[in-house]
């Protein structure tokens, strides 16, 4: 079985890739520090690539890569990879370049990057039987910021929000050809992108912003990829799943 997890070097991304990494051979993306793909290679065995999902070059490097070390397939993809804002502003200040740049990494990216995967999955069988095996599992991992409104990192919403339909409308293309497609919503969980405020999510968290009183883990969304890897949600076709702690649960 053949896996691409973008973002795979740190954070929830890393999670994924250690999870797969056991009955998958995975081709883990990274953009920043080498270091940390490197350690994550020696960890697990995975390969890594240096991809910038934003620019169209790099995507179409990383499936022609994977092409080549997957000549049977590809069974999953994991769009993981995501960037929030250099600096947080108030909606009436926040600027044109803060939004272009996460509209880039955070949506079209993804979205055009399963442009290329699905296409290479449907290579499988144009001609599929409801019953067979899967011809390829595609997941989002976007966040509970696609339907909660922060106003000081509105453009990371947005993106978000933009990616939660980019999963609907290829679910709905793709159900028929037997490709199934969901979304991962994960909530407050521990990694660097929040570790600027990170105690500030942990006295929410006390104070009762989630019902199960505790921080997620990217283990916690990590298990999740692994359902759906495991084909358990294959008649769930386009499928949202919080994994934020009940953050979603609305209550008086």
């Amino acid at each position: 079985m053949n896996a691409i997890v973008t973002g795979a070097s740190r954070g929830i991304g890393r999670g994924i890739a250690l999870e797969l990494s056991t009955t998958h051979h995975v081709l883990a993306t990274y953009l920043g520090s080498r270091d940390h793909a490197e350690s994550l290679r020696a960890e697990t065995g995975c390969d890594i690539f240096r991809c910038d999902i934003s620019r169209p070059e790099d995507r179409e490097a990383l499936i022609a890569h994977a092409r080549e070390i997957f000549p049977e397939g590809l069974d999953l993809l994991v769009n993981n990879a995501g960037i929030a804002p250099r600096e947080r502003r108030d909606i009436l200040e926040a600027t044109e370049q803060s939004f272009d740049e996460l509209m880039a990494t955070n949506l079209k990216g993804p979205h055009f990057l399963t442009q290329l995967a699905a296409n290479w999955m449907l290579e499988k069988s144009k001609s599929p039987t409801p019953g067979d095996a899967s011809n390829g599992r595609i997941v989002f991992v976007s966040s509970i910021s696609a339907f909660t409104a922060s106003i000081n990192r509105a453009e990371y919403c947005i993106s978000k929000a933009g990616e939660s339909m980019s999963r609907m409308v290829f679910a709905q293309r793709l159900a028929g050809e037997n490709i199934q497609v969901f979304e991962i919503q994960p909530g407050v969980i521990r990694t660097d992108m929040i570790s600027k405020v990170e105690k500030v999510y942990e006295e929410k968290i006390a104070a009762g912003l989630l019902p199960q009183r505790r921080m997620g883990e990217p283990r916690d969304i990590a298990r999740v990829v692994r359902a759906i890897a495991n084909g358990h949600l294959d008649y769930c076709a386009g499928q949202v799943i919080n994994a934020d702690g009940g953050f979603h649960l609305r209550s008086l």
